[in-house]
């Protein structure tokens, strides 16, 4: 199914504000890497077309290593069951490239919907628009630069090039290297993975990342433009709760990076005792990572709604005063503390004691647990497996619910 254009008509705001075209970073969109696939009509503009692509990604990474372990191509009859039961290739070429691939379209989705409603509920004043323009300009320019996914390649290409270096001094023995009595040799399945397989999940990896520092170099700009906030809207974040949310829609992501983290866990457990200790810390350093890295761009807005907050309880409160002195007033003929005969009834207002309630109540941080649940859980999730292999699965449960709920 095709996805949505992404040229949409202008929304109409609030009475009064002119209509804004939805804002939207297009994040899976843009850079030299999308124009080849273009090129090559594996996406379209309009159609990321993301299953497809994952099937051809994960075949190229991991479908084609595993057909070159086969006993005719590799001369071992042990070299297919031990790549299958390498967790190494499993994680990152089957699980993450494919993992990598799918989120971008939900990723791009969520964030471009979220955006938009920076406009349709026209959150930036009018006299920041023409700074919000540009803003976005800069953030495309940054997407799509082409030096970007340069360093994410050569990035990708120097893991390629010490996974080589692995190999060759015979630290890694399985089916992508024999050893032939003094030499270490690389098999089929291990050049594909240095020259394809490698270099494919890691240029992936750090292209979504690129992208989502660009993304958190926006939101910083936009949290500094004059934002038409209101401290005691329902929401409790002066009306940018929609956006707290939006980090979970890089679960995929996640997931896949944390496949990839864990088999290496399970690995290095396997060659040395692994104490629940190590496992907690490991799983928790993991956690806190994942969610400040994500998090970074919701931190952008606490400063904006607190001072939002601090003004409009600086308001209330004088008003409160005038409307609490004038009832005292009336119930006591005077006020108790400098009584002042000129304080006139007119001025005393309406009453702000819900008000004041209502704004006391707001959070800066637009950052809580249940809007980041489903992020934790991806992070979380195959450490839980991997741990659960080498300890009790009590144990590990134990911190898996503990550090989910923390």
């Amino acid at each position: 199914m095709s996805e949505q254009p992404i040229n949409v008509p202008p929304e109409k705001g609030p009475p009064g504000v002119a209509p804004r075209r939805p804002l939207a970073l297009r994040l899976a969109h843009g850079g030299p890497f999308f124009h080849i696939q273009r090129k090559l009509g594996l996406v379209h503009e309009t159609d990321l077309r993301a299953w497809p692509r994952a099937a051809l990604y994960v075949s190229l990474a991991w479908a084609v290593p595993l057909f070159l372990t086969l006993p005719i191509l590799s001369g071992s009859s042990s070299a297919m069951s031990d790549y299958l039961s390498d967790p190494a290739p499993l994680s990152r070429f089957l699980i993450g490239v494919g993992c990598f691939i799918l989120a971008e379209k939900r990723i791009e989705a969520t964030v471009d919907e979220k955006l938009s409603q920076f406009d349709h509920t026209a959150l930036v004043a009018t006299g920041s628009q023409a700074l919000q323009g540009k803003a976005a300009s800069l953030a495309e320019r940054r997407k799509n630069a082409g030096f970007a996914e340069v360093i994410c390649l050569l990035l990708a290409v120097a893991a390629s090039a010490f996974a080589f270096d692995s190999h060759r001094d015979g630290s890694v023995l399985t089916w992508a290297a024999t050893q032939e009595v003094d030499e270490t040799v690389i098999t089929l399945a291990g050049w594909w993975c240095l020259f394809v397989s490698i270099p494919l999940f890691f240029f992936l990896f750090l292209r979504c990342l690129w992208r989502h520092v660009v993304l958190v170099g926006f939101l910083h700009r936009l949290a500094c433009f004059n934002l038409r906030l209101v401290a005691t809207h329902p929401d409790g974040k002066a009306g940018l709760s929609f956006f707290g949310n939006y980090p979970n829609a890089y679960w995929p992501f996640v997931f896949g990076a944390s496949c990839a983290i864990a088999a290496a866990l399970w690995k290095h457990a396997g060659q040395s005792a692994l104490s629940a200790t190590t496992f907690a810390t490991v799983m928790g350093a993991w956690l806190l990572i994942v969610l400040v890295f994500f998090a970074a761009g919701l931190l952008a807005f606490s400063q904006p709604i607190r001072a939002v907050k601090e003004a409009s309880l600086q308001k209330i409160s004088a008003q409160a005063t005038i409307f609490q002195r004038s009832s005292e007033r009336h119930a006591l003929g005077e006020n108790v503390a400098a009584n002042d005969p000129s304080e006139k009834e007119d001025l005393a207002g309406p009453d702000m004691t819900k008000q004041y309630e209502q704004v006391g109540k707001v959070s800066s941080l637009l950052v809580d647990r249940s809007m980041l649940l489903p992020l934790a859980a991806a992070a979380l999730l195959p450490f839980s497996v991997a741990g659960a292999t080498h300890l009790p699965a009590k144990e590990v449960l134990s911190v898996f619910k503990k550090l989910l709920l923390l």
